[in-house]
């Protein structure tokens, strides 16, 4: 990795951060916000099975997740009607407003960011 190029990129997560700490978005966790993103982003279904396997998290580890963005309304649970043993993870619109929120504030400390490196 160029060394620049790194610095840049934890400077855009770090503004990003700072902006999402200062909204009164829900503080999420690394591993929350990974599960979320990946309900998100990947085509269903997802299972916690499922999200455990991809993540390289163990179930409770997801379950635990699961129950706080569940909380949020983030996601949401429902069983698999056709194998009643597996609980689906579903999106919700809470959960896409926050994530598009997400997306707003890293596209702003990106615009930010490429402004203050044209004027230095």
């Amino acid at each position: 990795m160029d060394s620049l190029k790194g610095i840049s990129a934890l400077t855009l997560w770090q503004r990003a951060l700072s902006a999402t700490v200062q909204s009164d978005a829900p503080d999420l966790t690394a591993r929350q916000l990974a599960i979320l993103l990946h309900v998100y982003l990947l085509p269903p279904p997802h299972t916690v099975r499922g999200l455990a396997a991809a993540l390289q998290l163990s179930k409770p580890v997801v379950t635990r997740a699961l129950d706080r963005l569940a909380t949020l309304g983030l996601a949401r649970r429902r069983k698999d009607e056709t194998d009643k043993r597996n609980v689906l993870i579903q999106r919700t619109v809470a959960g896409s407003v926050f994530l598009s929120d997400l997306a707003a504030r890293i596209e702003a400390a990106g615009a930010a960011l490429a402004q203050a490196e044209l004027t230095s």
